[in-house]
Order: structure tokens, then sequence, then C-alpha cells
């Protein structure tokens, strides 16, 4: 009876440690296949944090791109759908207008702009000694700084070279440049605090703008010079400016009295609802047909500065013209 006691007894013993031994083996078993599982995911982990840094800096710029300045560059200026579609200011008939052709004073002055991003609601030309500089102002605060050049240009440029903004009394934001002709496309690159990128502009400051005496030599023959007699007269006339499908009738009639001259000017349209001359509004001076103004007329042969609100559009619109009254034809 001793004896099988003491059989039984080991064969527990035995039958206890294979058991542990199996529940040893299973649990390295899966420790094992843990850390695997672990690696592969720390794996998977690392590689797509790289991917992510590999994107940013393709997208964004990283350390490394900042080094050189065509990366730099490349990261700054904006283009294609960073940006609205340009307009075409510049045109190629357009003869430039240096400051030696212009008067010394201070004359306000229109600017064309290619961007509607980019909007200069008033602008003041300073001539002095042959050099030009104008102080634009601009409709809002996106914009901080100017380079006088391309956007390229500026993105690679010192912060020395370039414009920035001041303060008016009004809390605007103006920049004042050089200048060196009116009537000529000027390249300027505009920074966006927000989008933090270069903006590539081209602006006109428009010579038609000016004065009639504030030119050297005008061009312009006055009212003054025609030694025209009170009486009614008539004078060729074209309109230019806008879209370019208005016109106006040709000849137009004008009137001759104390020295001073009115034009009848009647369009090809009747949706202008009033005319603008030398900041003046007038009104249709007729209630059907084609609209019909009678405008001063401040002199002949250069192209007179205008604007007429259209009602033709789904709002009201003011467009800039220019009429040139030819005096070699008045009859």
């Amino acid at each position: 009876m001793k004896k099988r006691i003491n059989v039984s007894n080991r064969f527990a013993v035995v039958s206890l440690a294979i058991l542990l031994g199996i529940s040893s083996l299973t649990m390295s078993a899966c420790s094992a296949s843990k850390k695997d599982d672990d690696t592969k995911s720390n794996e998977t982990t690392v590689s797509a944090e790289n991917d992510t840094k590999q994107n940013e800096g393709e997208n964004n710029g990283d350390a490394s791109s900042k080094d050189t300045s065509a990366d730099e560059t490349s990261g700054k200026v904006a283009s294609g759908d960073e940006t609205v579609a340009a307009i075409d200011v510049v045109d190629p008939d357009m003869v430039p207008v240096s400051a030696d052709k212009i008067k010394n004073g201070e004359y306000s002055v229109k600017v064309d702009s290619s961007s509607s991003m980019f909007k200069v609601t008033d602008c003041t030309l300073v001539v002095e000694d042959e050099q030009m500089t104008a102080t634009l102002t601009m409709s809002g605060t996106a914009y901080t700084k100017l380079y006088m050049g391309t956007g390229e240009q500026a993105a690679g440029a010192a912060e020395s070279d370039c414009i920035l903004y001041e303060e008016n009394e009004s809390g605007a934001y103006t920049f004042t440049i050089p200048i060196e002709a009116l009537d000529q496309g000027i390249d300027c690159a505009a920074y966006s605090k927000n989008k933090e990128m270069w903006y590539d502009r081209v602006l006109v400051l428009r010579a038609d703008s000016l004065p009639i005496d504030a030119l050297e030599e005008s061009g312009v023959t006055t009212i003054e010079s025609l030694a025209l007699e009170d009486g009614t007269y008539t004078v060729e006339v074209t309109l230019s400016g806008g879209s370019g499908k208005a016109s106006v009738e040709s000849p137009a009639t004008i009137k001759a009295e104390s020295g001073k001259v009115t034009a009848t000017i009647i369009f090809s349209s009747p949706n202008y609802d009033y005319m603008i001359v030398d900041g003046e509004k007038y009104e249709p001076v007729n209630t059907e047909g084609n609209s019909t103004f009678e405008i001063p007329v401040s002199g002949f042969d250069y192209n007179m500065p205008v604007a007429a609100d259209t009602t033709a559009m789904s709002t009201p619109h003011e467009i800039e013209y220019t009429l040139h009254f030819d005096s070699s034809t008045i009859q």
C-alpha cells in the first residue's frame, strides 16, 4: 500500500511538471507573437510618420528645402489656382510719359491694377526735378510689403529691398513707390500676410487722369486757342475704354458760349443713367432712345477721361472711358 502511494505521488509530480512546461511554452509563444506584432506595428507607425514628413516636405517645405533659394522661391510665389485671373491693363498703343514731361507738383491720378484683389483706392503722384514717386492707398490690409519687380525676384530679395506699408490717418495701408513713367506697365509683387506668399501684379498710372495743365507739352488744343465764336458746331469724337463694344455718335454737336464748350454725347445704348466728368455728375437729357448727355469739353485732340454708369449688367457698374474730340474736324 505504501509503494502505491509513492508511485501515485510521483505520477502526480510528473504530470504537474508536464502541465507547467506546456503552460510555459504557450506563454513564451504568445509573448513572442506579441513582440512580433508590436514590432510590425512600430515599423508601420514609423513608416507612416516618415511618409507624412516626406509629403509635408514636398508640400510645405522642410528645413533642408529652406536652405536653397530655389526651393524657398517656389514655396513663396503664388501660382495656378492660388491666383485670380489677371486683367490686361497695358495698352500696346500707350506712349510712356516720363517725369521730364510733367511739371513739378502733386497730382491725384488713377491706377489700373492687373488684379481685382489688389485695389488702389487713391494715388498721389509727386513730381520733383524729373523724379516721380506715387503713394498708393489700398482698399484693404492684406498686403504688408511690395517689391518693384516680379514675385520670383521678390522671393529671393533681401527685406531691405522691399517697400513696407505705412498707415495713414484713416488707418488705411499705403505704399510709396518709385515711378519711371505713366502709361507704362509696372511690375510689382505684393506679399500677403495671410497666405505668406508673393503675388505678381502689374500697375499702370494713367496719364489721361492728370490735369490738362500738368504736362510740359500736353498736345492739348485748348478752347482759348481755337477762339471759337459763340454758336453751334459739329466735331468728330471717338469713345475708347471699357470692353470696346460701346460707341458714341460722331460727329457730335458742340456748343460754344462765353469761352466754354459743351458737347451732346449720344451713346450706342439706352443703358447709361449718368456720366462723370471732372468729378461732376451729369444726368441724361432724354427719357427715350439711346442715352444722351450734355457735358463740358475741357480740350481737344487728347483723350479726355470720363466715366459712365451702365445698368445693362445685373448691378449698375461705372465704366471708365475717354473721349477724343478732333479739332481739325470742327464745322
